[in-house]
C-alpha cells in the first residue's frame, strides 16, 4: 500500500476539494505534499496566463547524456497575477529568462520553488501577450523502463548508432523542457521543435519538417505543428532514420501518411504499416475524420514499445501483430492486427484531439481508446468477433480502485481505465444500440474538437445524445470497484431479477434471451425484484447476454 503525505499547503485544499465525486462511495480520502498540488492544480500562479505557443530547440550530447535547451513560450494573459509558475524537474536548471517588451527582452529574476517548479517574477500588468524565452540545460532524467517510466532515452541501434527519444506521459514534458505541465492547458497556435544533432542522424518530430540547416558537422531539423496539442506528445526522435509514405483520401481529402524507421527495418516497414490505411478507414467511420489533417499522420519507429504522440505516433513492436507477438486477448482476434499501430493511433482522437484537463480523468483517453480495438476489430472482421475479442480481455480487469483518481495532483487512478473502460463502452453500446453509438462517438470528437475537457463533459454528452441518463452508471463503474450483481429467480413461468453489490440508485438496463431467442430487455431495481412472465431456455447459460458487464447470482 502506498502510504501518503499530509498536505499544511492552502493549495493542496483546493485540489481535495475537486477529489470528492472521484472518492465517491468508499473511496478512502487521501493527502498529499505541496510540490504534488504545485504540479497537479492550477493555482494563481499558472492561471492568470494561457500558452498559445511553445518553440523549443534542444541539443542533445549522447555521450554525456546532457541536454542544452531554449524554450519560448508565447502567452496571453487571461487574469491578475504577480508570479508565474513554469515546471523543470530535477537534474535540468534554468540559465536565464527573458520576457519580451516591445522590441526589447527584459531579464526576468526567477527562484526554484518546492518539487519541480520554477517561480518567475512576471506581473500581468500592462500586458496583453508576451514571450517568454528560457535557456536552460543539464542531465535530463533517463527513462528506466520507456514509456511506463518516462524520461529522456538514451540507447543504441543494432548497428552501435546513437538513437534517442523521450517518453513522458504522466512522468511531464517539463522532464526535458520548460513549461506549464498541466494538461488543461495546450498551446492554442501549436508548436515547433527544433532539434540540432549530428549530421550522420536524422530528427523527426511531430507535424511537418519545415527547415533542415547543416553547419560543420552538425545539422538542425526544425518541425511544427500548427494545432493545439498535448505537452507530453511534443516529441524528439534522433536516430539513423528513412523515409516513405503514401496520400490517404479520407473525409477530410488527401490525408499525407508519413513513416520514419530504421534504414534496416524499411522493408518490414513497408509491409507492416499497410495496415495504416485499414486504420484510417475504420476509424474515420466510428470517430469521424482524423483530427489533424494539417499536420499528417506519422509513424516513427522508436527505441521503445509505443505511445501516441500527436501527428508522430511512436511505433517500438517489432513489426508483428498483436502487441509484441501476442493476442492480450487470448482469443485468437488480437493476431490479426499490429497492437501499437492499431491501439496508439486511436489516442488520435481520444487524448489527443479530445484531452481530459486533469490526469485524473484519463479513463476518457485509455477506456475510449482500448475500446478502439474492438471498433476496428468489429470494423474488419465482424461484430462476433470484436465481441469476443473484448470478452477475452476482461479477466484482466482487476477491480483494485476506481478508475477515476483524486483530483489536483497529477495521478492517475486505477489500470482498470484500460479494459474496464472499454467494457463500460461496450455495455454502453448495447443500451443505445450500434448507430447512435457510433454518432455519439463521432459526436464526442466534433463537439470537443481540439478541446479540453472533463469526464463530467463527456458523461453528460453521452446522456444527453442518448437520451438515457447514464450517471448511475458511470458512477458505479468510475468511481467504485463494485461489480454489479443481478440476481434472478424464475419461478411457475416468472423472472424475477434485482440489481445487489450496487450503488443507491443504480438502474442500468439489461438484456436476456427467452426459449425462441427473442432479445427482451429489462431494467432491474436495487430495492425490490422486478418480475416478467417469461419462458426462458432449457440452457440458462445462453440466458444472459455476455456483452453487458456484470455478474450473475440465481436465487433458489
Amino acid at each position: 500500500m502506498k502510504f501518503l503525505r499530509i498536505v499544511f499547503s492552502i493549495l493542496a485544499i483546493a485540489g481535495t476539494l475537486h477529489t470528492a465525486k472521484a472518492q465517491l462511495l468508499g473511496s478512502k480520502a487521501t493527502t498529499y505534499t505541496r510540490a504534488d498540488t504545485l504540479r497537479g492544480t492550477l493555482n494563481a500562479n499558472r492561471t492568470w496566463w494561457d500558452v498559445l505557443r511553445y518553440n523549443i530547440h534542444v541539443t542533445p550530447d549522447f555521450t554525456a547524456k546532457t541536454i542544452v535547451g531554449e524554450t519560448v513560450i508565447g502567452f496571453k494573459v487571461v487574469g491578475e497575477g504577480q508570479k508565474m509558475q513554469i515546471d523543470l524537474q530535477s537534474g535540468l536548471e534554468i540559465d536565464s529568462v527573458f520576457l519580451k517588451s516591445g522590441n526589447k527582452k527584459l531579464l526576468v529574476p526567477f527562484v526554484k520553488d518546492a518539487g519541480n517548479t520554477w517561480l518567475l517574477t512576471v506581473s500581468s500588468v500592462g500586458i496583453m501577450r508576451s514571450e517568454l524565452t528560457i535557456k536552460y540545460h543539464g542531465k535530463p532524467r533517463e527513462a528506466v523502463r520507456p514509456p511506463w517510466d518516462g524520461g529522456w532515452v538514451w540507447k543504441k541501434d543494432v548497428k552501435g548508432r546513437p538513437w534517442m527519444s523521450v517518453a513522458c506521459q504522466g512522468t511531464g514534458a517539463s522532464v526535458w523542457y520548460p513549461c506549464k505541465d498541466h494538461q488543461s492547458d495546450e498551446p492554442d497556435n501549436g508548436a515547433s521543435l527544433s532539434m540540432t544533432v549530428s549530421d550522420t542522424l536524422v530528427a523527426v518530430a511531430n507535424g511537418r519538417l519545415i527547415s533542415q540547416t547543416k553547419e560543420k558537422n552538425l545539422a538542425t531539423y526544425t518541425w511544427e505543428v500548427k494545432n493545439p496539442i498535448n505537452n507530453y506528445t511534443i516529441i524528439p526522435y534522433i536516430g539513423k532514420y528513412v523515409h516513405f509514405g503514401e496520400a490517404y483520401m479520407g473525409e477530410k481529402g488527401k490525408l499525407d501518411c508519413d513513416y520514419w524507421v530504421l534504414d534496416y527495418n524499411f522493408d518490414k516497414a513497408k509491409e507492416q504499416f499497410k495496415q495504416v490505411p485499414k486504420m484510417l478507414k475504420a476509424f474515420e467511420y466510428w470517430f469521424g475524420p482524423y483530427p489533424f489533417y494539417e499536420d499528417s499522420y506519422k509513424l516513427v519507429e522508436s527505441p521503445y514499445l509505443g505511445m501516441e504522440h500527436q501527428s508522430a505516433v511512436a511505433y517500438g513492436n517489432g513489426y508483428q501483430n498483436g502487441y509484441l507477438g501476442r493476442d492480450r486477448s487470448g482469443t485468437g482476434e488480437g493476431l490479426k492486427w499490429d497492437y501499437i499501430i492499431i491501439h496508439e493511433s486511436g489516442h488520435e482522437w481520444f487524448a489527443n484531439n479530445v484531452t481530459t484537463k486533469d490526469i485524473a480523468d484519463m479513463w476518457v483517453h485509455e477506456g475510449f481508446t482500448c475500446y478502439s480495438e474492438t471498433l476496428f476489430t468489429d470494423y474488419w472482421f465482424g461484430k462476433e468477433a470484436g465481441n469476443k475479442y473484448l470478452q477475452g480481455l476482461r479477466p484482466g480487469i482487476r477491480n483494485d480502485k476506481p478508475i477515476i483518481g483524486p483530483y489536483g495532483i497529477n495521478e492517475e487512478g486505477s489500470g482498470d481505465m484500460y479494459i474496464k473502460g472499454a467494457t463500460l463502452l461496450h455495455t454502453i453500446r448495447q443500451i443505445v444500440g450500434d448507430e447512435k453509438f457510433r454518432q455519439i462517438l463521432r459526436g464526442l470528437n466534433q463537439t470537443f474538437y481540439h478541446k479540453t475537457v472533463t469526464t463530467d463533459q463527456v458523461e453528460a454528452y453521452i446522456s444527453k445524445q442518448a437520451t438515457i441518463n447514464f450517471s448511475k452508471v458511470f458512477d458505479q463503474f468510475l468511481r467504485t470497484t463494485q461489480i454489479p450483481v443481478l440476481e434472478w429467480k424464475y419461478e411457475k413461468g416468472t423472472l424475477y431479477t434485482k440489481w445487489t453489490n450496487c450503488i443507491a440508485g443504480f438502474d442500468m438496463e439489461v438484456r436476456f434471451a427467452d426459449v425462441a431467442g427473442n432479445l427482451i430487455t429489462i431494467k432491474p431495481s436495487t430495492v425490490r425484484n422486478i418480475s416478467i412472465e417469461i419462458e426462458l431456455p432449457a440452457d440458462k447459460s445462453k440466458l444472459w447476454d455476455k456483452n453487458f458487464y456484470l455478474e450473475y447470482k440465481e436465487v433458489k
